[in-house]
């Protein structure tokens, strides 16, 4: 475990170790399964996965939990949240949990979560769970890291129709009503359960929808056993490996636009080379899309 933790220090850190880190343990990252849980703030997320998480060490699995929380604007670093409401884990045997700042990341994880995941997968661990930031409308990039993905919602201030604003809809394998035990539950599960079946998945998965009180538990071993079963439904039709190469293109892709991004910045010398080709734009001379082109246009190579 501290191996661990120092390795995942490295890597969110993109030190020249971290990399070499990287490269070094991925012949041995794919085991782990990883379970992505998102939806608006408040929804209880944190209690679910403390439930969820305990479900799993009763059944003889070990986990990581990667708890992404708002960066600190003093630090940089992340408020902890996440890992002071797990407090009920803190005393069990193998489970790791690592709270994330965002780090500038829009869509609910850290850039860094991946390959954070790809550590704990390396370490042995069997389940690999993501709790996004709760940042409500932009929480995609949960999609593209893990193998299935939880939406929470709860039945008040019209969560189903937020989450059909936010695209969460088409983002979840599994949609869960927590908190059930408060009025207007069971509509709450109707609405979703109507949307949802406007919802065409080529997979041939059909999202169900559970209830939960994550307080006490309720509805957590159906959570468990379901998740089981769209593991077993990707395996049997062959689909979990294409989904982690598309996960695998994905995260080349983000790095390859920041590596971009950074040596064009290093070529424009920064911003006050930035500064210079605008000159005096004050008048809208030219729109930002002409001097983005023209800048564009002088580089031979990137």
């Amino acid at each position: 475990m501290r191996a661990l933790a120092r390795a995942i220090s490295l890597i969110e850190n993109e030190s020249a170790q971290g990399l070499e880190l990287l490269d070094a343990i991925y012949p041995d990252v794919g085991d782990a399964y990883r379970v992505g849980i998102s939806g608006p703030p408040g929804a209880g997320k944190s209690t679910l996965v403390d439930a969820l998480t305990e479900r799993l060490l009763d059944g003889g699995s070990t986990v990581g939990i990667i708890a992404v929380d708002p960066t600190s604007p003093f630090t940089g670093g992340a408020l902890l949240g996440d890992r002071v409401r797990m407090n009920r884990l803190g005393t069990r045997e193998g489970v790791f949990i690592r709270s994330m700042a965002t780090r500038g990341g829009l869509g609910g994880l850290s850039r860094s979560a991946p390959s954070v995941a790809a550590a704990m997968d390396a370490s042995g661990l069997d389940y690999v769970i993501f709790e996004t930031v709760g940042v409500g409308q932009s929480e995609l990039d949960i999609a593209e890291a893990a193998d299935t993905t939880v939406i929470v919602l709860v039945p008040e201030s019209g969560d189903s129709i937020q989450a059909m604003k936010a695209g969460l809809m088409e983002i979840g394998e599994i949609f869960v009503v927590n908190k059930a035990d408060r009025d207007g539950a069971e509509m709450t599960v109707a609405e979703i359960s109507s949307m949802l079946t406007l919802k065409n998945d080529p997979s041939g998965w059909h999202p169900p929808v559970l209830r939960t009180i994550a307080s006490t538990g309720e509805g957590v071993a159906e959570l468990v056993s379901t998740i089981d079963e769209h593991r077993r439904f990707l395996l049997n039709n062959g689909l979990l490996a294409g989904r982690r190469r598309l996960h695998f293109k994905s995260q080349v892709r983000g790095l390859v636009v920041d590596a971009l991004e950074k040596r064009l910045y290093e070529r424009l010398g920064g911003e006050d080379g930035l500064d210079a080709v605008l000159g005096d734009e004050t008048k809208g001379a030219r729109s930002p899309h002409q001097v983005a082109k023209d800048v564009l246009d002088g580089l031979d190579n990137i």
